[in-house]
């Protein structure tokens, strides 16, 4: 039941996010009236060739209700939202940048001579929506496709401002685990085969590298699809983002487990238990220093500190810093642990090694003197 839950979770937190930028549903007059500063759509339009299409069913109700789209800049419309003056809604809806009138099957219109890149508010507006006066009309079904001038100049990229370029990021990501794996999955394995007294870490830290990879290659996969028709497939958004919080949790609990008090400091030799409680308060201090200012600070610090970072920049820059910054930072707190465990379990190899073969050995508790 709580999977289930995390699962719906997660799945509504994508759709909320993502919000596709092909959109169909129905132009309602008395859903405009109810709400009418509610917008229809959320685009952030760059370049000089930036286009809003409409495709509707139903044109004659379109053309009886005087059905039209007012598009706002974000800047601009929170001007006029805080605005001190008390102005009416027919006021405000006139102030809009651009307006199309709905009247057509189809119809196209471009938004030009943009200087930066902005978020842009889509409102949908009739006869109706001002009105006191209402009467029950039929909804005009619709499908609005949002597009962006790709790199030669033509309207066909679905990514907005936002997004563009996190479609190549997580292609060479998923490049790069791949990679990774074929040089480095082999001797890893054979690592976790000798059961050394890291072998629970380096298992828990694998599961969580692998639901990274799995997170990475949904992602990919979701943004593969919406760079063809702007909605991709929301299994796999939701999917991804599924895979990251497991992830996180798997990652703070060995975090967790390795401060409260199992000991990368000192190993024994056991085979029966490999991974050694102790107490002792130099063992914790290393525990403590190692893991967590390595690897925490930057798995689970990137995040806040990369938000704060990125106010400085413009709107449309900062989900791409905070994206692209923090699978980095968790990236690079894989490989810091990743060479920490392996290196303690090649010494317990060492000195496992060592201990058979060498005539003499030296306890830990007192040095045994010969005398010849």
């Amino acid at each position: 039941m709580r999977w289930r839950l995390l699962w719906l979770l997660c799945a509504a937190a994508r759709w909320w996010g993502a919000g596709g930028k092909t959109l169909r549903g129905g132009f309602g007059s008395a859903a405009a009236r109810l709400d009418p500063w509610r917008p229809v759509a959320r685009f952030q339009f760059h370049g000089d060739h930036a286009v809003l299409c409409v495709r509707i069913k139903n044109v004659a109700a379109a053309v009886t209700k005087a059905a039209r789209l007012h598009l706002f800049q974000a800047q601009e419309w929170q001007k006029l939202q805080n605005g001190i003056e008390d102005q009416s809604c027919t006021e405000k809806f006139s102030k809009a940048q651009l307006t199309m009138t709905v009247n057509h099957t189809e119809q196209n219109l471009t938004v030009s001579q943009i200087p930066y890149p902005e978020t842009w508010y889509v409102f949908y507006v009739d006869k109706f929506t001002c009105e006191e006066n209402y009467s029950e009309s039929e909804d005009i079904q619709f499908e609005m496709v949002l597009l962006n001038p790709d790199a030669e100049g033509n309207p066909l990229d679905h990514f907005s401002a936002g997004e563009s370029g996190l479609h190549e990021f997580f292609f060479l990501l998923v490049l790069a685990y791949f990679i990774t794996a074929c040089i480095y999955a082999q001797s890893l394995w054979q690592t976790l085969k000798k059961h050394g007294p890291m072998h629970t870490v380096l298992r828990v830290l694998t599961v969580a590298l692998l639901l990274q990879a799995g997170s990475a290659l949904a992602n990919y996969l979701h943004f593969s699809s919406y760079s063809k028709d702007g909605i991709g497939v929301p299994f796999m958004g939701s999917l991804s983002e599924l895979c990251d919080i497991v992830s996180q949790i798997q990652m703070l609990y060995l975090l967790l487990s390795l401060c409260m008090g199992w000991t990368i400091g000192r190993m024994k030799r056991s085979h029966g238990r490999p991974l050694q409680w102790d107490s002792t308060p130099t063992s914790t201090g290393i525990a403590v220093v190692v893991v967590v200012t390595q690897a925490c600070i930057l798995w689970f610090l990137c995040h806040p500190c990369l938000a704060t970072i990125a106010v400085i920049f413009r709107e449309y820059q900062r989900e791409k810093i905070i994206t692209m910054g923090v699978i980095l930072c968790q990236c690079i707190s894989m490989v810091i642990l990743y060479r920490l465990f392996l290196s303690h379990s090649l010494y317990w190899e060492v000195s496992s090694l060592s201990s058979v073969t060498l005539p003499l050995t030296v306890s830990s508790g007192h040095k045994t003197r010969h005398h010849f």
